[in-house]
């Protein structure tokens, strides 16, 4: 596979591994992305809008912080790709972009969400790692994605 390749088909396996089911495990953000995000360059900046503090997270782990509690105390998360991954790639940097739709059930409720994400990407040793990360997201009408996600609410 060229770079545009693999760097697509690791987002897209990102996006995946947010998915959550219930009676999952814990979520442990460095058990699940320890093979995506660069846990070591002090040139790492992530963000997510999701996020109710709109924080920027400088590490990989403080991004695994923000996100561990509300992924813990989830019913459910089920993802779908909505477009991309569209990637560009040139020597040790790429970026991509994909949209996705996403279902979240927590104790309190459905909601239906649909967020672009854009993810630049660092060459290591060990292979492509995630150092700049932002998520746009529309929470969507209620019932918007029946049908195109699991975990489908009746």
């Amino acid at each position: 596979m060229n770079d545009e390749q693999v760097i697509a088909e690791r987002h897209g396996r990102w996006v995946f591994g947010w998915d959550r089911r219930e009676g999952d495990e814990p979520f442990d953000f460095g058990r699940v992305f320890g093979e995506f995000y660069d846990f070591g360059s002090p040139a790492v900046r992530l963000y997510d809008d999701f996020d109710p503090g709109h924080r920027v997270a400088t590490t990989a782990a403080g991004y695994g912080a923000i996100w561990e509690p509300a992924f813990r105390d989830m019913v459910s998360a089920h993802h779908a790709i909505d477009d991309g991954p569209h990637v560009v790639a040139s020597g040790d940097l790429a970026a991509s972009t994909l949209r996705f739709v996403a279902r979240i059930a927590n104790p309190g409720g459905v909601t239906d969400i649909r967020t672009t994400t854009s993810l630049v990407w660092h060459r290591m040793p060990d292979g492509w790692r995630i150092i700049r990360e932002h998520n746009s997201t529309e929470v969507l009408s209620p019932g918007e994605l029946d049908g195109r996600v699991g975990g489908d609410v009746s």
